[in-house]
């Protein structure tokens, strides 16, 4: 358990480090510090001490304490930590995440970079200790991906620290809307239209979309979905767009298929799309409870062309996924800003432009014409 004194420091350092305290800014005083964290003088007084003795407080006799100046030291620690890019993912040895961190890995490695890499597993908190670890460790580059991308994000101050501070980040796989970043995506938008598409192509009519809401990728692949059934026009059921947070995705996604698979012949649904081919496969084994046969009496889609789509006995149709590539793009992309900061400081990243990979339809078994 964390001491108290510990508790107040690290709630001070945080202040610095997501810039709300500016260098030469007077921090709160002795006194609201102890009203805010309800500790004695003693205590504050302790916290106080070892930030000012690691250097980032200062005191002025009578006039308080200060947030300290750090870009002096900052910069003889970027010399010393020079070659280092920190990358931030959701997850690291789950699903597609190992084939892009490989990509990015690789690229940096033959460039003389280490790499040191973050596993957020979707957390917000994660993600405030990593960049906090960032920025007082000085990595002269980062590599995001977005935890949590499609709802406000409680840590944009650090974000913006690290603008401030002039150290150059791109996002992978996701952006954060507010930050406008230089980013690496897939176009998820186009890729849920086209799964859908493939379908009514095929004939189908009532098909289930499952889509994680909370990445921005889900809900743009459901409005893809959408797109294709306007396209087409055809009516939604509102009953066949199934949405599921992170925390929900072990069982929200199989309790509502169990469910439209218990209607009726006419009502239950011919086909399903799946946010990804994690999802997909995993829901095979409810089909299979449910003796359906897939693609005979049932279709289904998936996304990302993982490994997982040809590991099961069913090949799935899925929708292909740079991976590999999107990972080598992001480090090459991180080592020209990082270039540009190191030569030219003032030079603006809107020389480099984001990258948007199209997504393709690829097709195997798990699909069948409607006769």
């Amino acid at each position: 358990m964390q001491t108290k004194y510990n508790t107040v420091k690290q709630a001070i350092k945080s202040k610095i480090l997501d810039g709300t305290f500016q260098p030469h800014q007077k921090i709160n005083s002795e006194s609201e510090l102890m009203k805010q964290f309800n500790v004695s003088r003693h205590t504050v007084r302790l916290a106080i001490g070892e930030l000012v003795s690691q250097g980032w407080l200062y005191r002025e006799q009578g006039a308080g304490t200060f947030c300290a100046d750090r870009s002096k030291e900052e910069t003889v620690s970027q010399v010393k930590n020079q070659k280092n890019i920190a990358i931030i993912t959701t997850y690291i040895s789950d699903y597609i995440f190992p084939s892009i961190i490989r990509g990015a890995e690789s690229y940096l490695s033959e460039h003389g970079y280490h790499v040191s890499l973050f596993s957020t597993n979707n957390d917000h908190e994660n993600e405030r200790r990593f960049l906090e670890k960032i920025l007082t460790q000085h990595f002269e580059g980062v590599i995001i991906e977005p935890t949590r991308s499609a709802i406000s994000n409680p840590n944009i101050n650090y974000y913006l620290n690290l603008e401030r501070q002039n150290i150059p980040y791109i996002m992978i796989n996701a952006y954060y809307d507010e930050l406008e970043p230089l980013s690496i995506t897939l176009d998820d938008e186009k890729g849920g239209q086209i799964q859908a598409e493939h379908l009514i192509d095929l004939g189908h009519k009532n098909i289930v979309g499952f889509f994680k809401n909370d990445d921005i990728q889900g809900t743009k692949r459901m409005k893809g979905y959408l797109k294709a059934h306007r396209a087409n026009q055809l009516p939604i059921n509102p009953n066949n767009i199934v949405t599921y947070k992170t925390e929900e995705k072990a069982t929200k996604p199989f309790e509502e298929l169990e469910k439209l698979l218990s209607l009726s012949n006419g009502d239950r649904p011919t086909a399903i799309v799946c946010y990804n081919d994690q999802l997909a496969v995993a829901l095979l084994d409810v089909l299979r409870q449910k003796n359906l046969r897939v693609p005979e009496d049932i279709s289904i889609v998936g996304f990302d062309d993982s490994f997982l789509a040809e590991v099961s006995e069913v090949k799935l149709t899925t929708i292909s996924h740079p991976l590999t590539k999107m990972g080598e793009k992001a480090a090459e992309v991180i080592l020209e800003l990082v270039k540009d900061v190191n030569g030219n400081p003032n030079k603006s990243k809107d020389a480099i432009e984001s990258i948007v990979f199209e997504p393709e339809l690829v097709i195997r078994n798990s699909t069948r014409k409607l006769e």
